[in-house]
């Protein structure tokens, strides 16, 4: 592999979503090898300080690569964790043999550049159900469950965690502070999150069961984001997306790479089906509805993403920078 191969391979891999769009990772390419790594120095730690969030991002990173490798014709390998004296080197992906390109290799990799983080309402139109059962034999390759959301109880103790979380967050300085550090009004920003892409109505009075992150909540009047209400109540008849969980039995940085390489996974297959997702994660940044979450479902294993799914309402969509490759990518002539 040369230097325009792997560059081609990282413009892909950056592609990846990033909790914030925080991109924590950089690259060193050499041979047949191209070596992630987390970037600690774009960590969250209010939100994500055990950078479970982070990792994941990188293993959406380090399947996007291998997508690419694969839809030019090469084999791909991808090692996670490879030197253990080396906790940041989150994973090798190793370029083989020549191979056949499939049409379903070439769908995915044209995939990465459509995909987007969609926040804006979904179509009332349903996900079909074997879609949603592909994603699931999909995902368990990698040892990662992706359970479907359903039925009122299941909808409304999600939901009702989700709208808990983001109270705390909005009731926490610190938490704001760094959210308003990631916010970019520059349309030309390479990182964060575009305050184009983020909607204008207050989440707490969307007509949805499902309450989107609210990016701007430092600028808005404090007020309790929980349902009003009888909380084991169903919820509403208003816009209800397709909410997917995915989960691992184990709950480390191998689990957490497993997770977000299903996940990338997911995503470019949603985008092949038209379909497009955003994250409902705030239940999932705090400990104590993280756990609920595992009790309140019955979990077997620990919720690493959960995912709000469907059909976009509209094909304009204001997508989120990328730092240049040269920023994230190294070439080491030694190796």
């Amino acid at each position: 592999m040369d230097e325009q191969q792997w560059t081609m391979v990282v413009a892909a891999a950056i592609r990846a979503p990033s909790i914030h769009n925080t991109q924590p990772w950089h690259f060193t390419a050499s041979g047949d090898r191209l070596e992630l790594r987390l970037d600690r120095e774009r960590a969250l730690p209010v939100l994500d300080p055990t950078g479970r969030q982070q990792v994941i991002s990188c293993g959406v990173a380090a399947e996007f690569a291998a997508v690419a490798l694969r839809a030019a014709g090469v084999e791909a390998e991808v090692e996670l964790l490879p030197a253990p004296e080396d906790p940041d080197h989150l994973a090798t992906v190793r370029a083989g043999a020549s191979r056949e390109v499939s049409l379903g290799d070439a769908a995915l990799a044209e995939a990465v550049g459509r995909r987007h983080t969609e926040r804006a309402p979904f179509l009332p139109r349903a996900v079909p159900a074997e879609l949603l059962d592909r994603f699931g034999s999909d995902a368990r390759p990698y040892g990662v469950w992706v359970k479907t959301v359903t039925g009122s109880e299941e909808e409304v103790a999600t939901a009702f965690l989700v709208s808990r979380a983001e109270e705390l967050e909005r009731g926490d300085p610190g938490y704001l502070a760094e959210l308003e550090r990631w916010l970019r009004t520059d349309p030309a920003a390479v990182d964060g999150i575009p305050v184009d892409a983020v909607p204008g109505e207050d989440p707490a009075t969307r007509p949805s069961n499902w309450l989107v992150r609210d990016f701007v909540a430092g600028s808005r009047e404090p007020h309790l984001f929980l349902p009003a209400g009888d909380p084991t109540a169903p919820p509403p008849e208003v816009e209800r997306p397709t909410v997917v969980l995915l989960g691992t039995h184990g709950d480390d940085r191998t689990a957490w790479l497993l997770a977000g390489r299903a996940l990338g996974r997911l995503l470019l297959t949603a985008t092949t089906e038209g379909l497009a997702a955003s994250p409902l994660t705030q239940a999932l940044d705090w400990p104590v509805t993280r756990t609920r979450m595992r009790a309140r479902l019955s979990l077997l294993g620990y919720p690493q993403m959960l995912l709000r799914m469907g059909y976009p309402s509209s094909t304009a969509s204001a997508s989120s920078g990328r730092r240049p490759v040269s920023d994230v990518l190294r070439f080491d002539a030694a190796g």
